[in-house]
């Protein structure tokens, strides 16, 4: 069998795999496989594209203050699903990891969808094949990610998990600034594998105006 079979027979990657420093499991997210099922089907994506945030040490992160009920799930035990609402229109998704207590998580960012492209097309609209899952929010539209899913196991068998794939290889990996952010923006824990065009164009954070 490959990746390429039913979301079915792919086993969850193990806990051992998140329980380390979120610099070194944000590149070899790469390549993985995330997988939501729902009665409608699998979609399942090949990632191409993280960005790593290392918590209370991280002036980007979303924990950078402390616990919140919020961000609860990114002080847990790794490989939970970490996923919130942003703009008041769109869902993203983490991956937590580190040691229980650290906070740290890598947003997932883009990918190719690998089974169940017809449903993902609907999700998005008829969008292009390239732009399914290209971008944080289109990634979790086309999967369809909302935040029901927050804290949910990718290391166990459920409607949402990550299996192994095929890792890009470490030659094929770029680095570069985080995309959108406001602090810590020149941080280069952006990751990305190189020549994929379901990667996302960088955008610097652009303060908005007030009237």
């Amino acid at each position: 069998m490959t990746e390429r079979t039913a979301a079915g027979a792919r086993t969850p990657m193990d806990r051992e795999f998140f329980d380390r420093p979120v610099l070194e499991v944000a590149p070899d997210l790469l390549g993985r496989v995330l997988s939501r099922t729902t009665p409608e089907g699998t979609v399942a994506v090949r990632l191409t594209e993280v960005e790593a945030y290392a918590g209370e040490q991280d002036p980007a992160s979303h924990c950078y203050r402390g616990r919140t009920a919020r961000n609860e799930v990114m002080f847990g035990e790794p490989g939970h699903a970490y996923v919130y609402f942003t703009y008041g229109m769109h869902f993203c998704v983490n991956l937590v990891c580190g040691p229980d207590g650290t906070a740290s998580a890598v947003l997932l960012r883009a990918g190719e969808i690998i089974e169940g492209a017809e449903q993902a097309r609907i999700r998005r609209n008829g969008s292009s094949d390239r732009d399914l899952a290209r971008g944080p929010a289109r990634l979790c539209q086309a999967l369809g990610i909302e935040r029901a899913l927050n804290g949910a196991d990718v290391c166990a068998p459920g409607e949402l998990t990550i299996s192994a794939g095929t890792p890009v290889p470490a030659g094929l990996v770029r680095s570069g600034p985080r995309t959108g952010v406001s602090s810590a923006h020149d941080t280069p824990w952006r990751f990305w594998a190189e020549g994929e065009p379901s990667v996302s164009p960088y955008r610097r954070h652009t303060p908005r105006r007030r009237g």
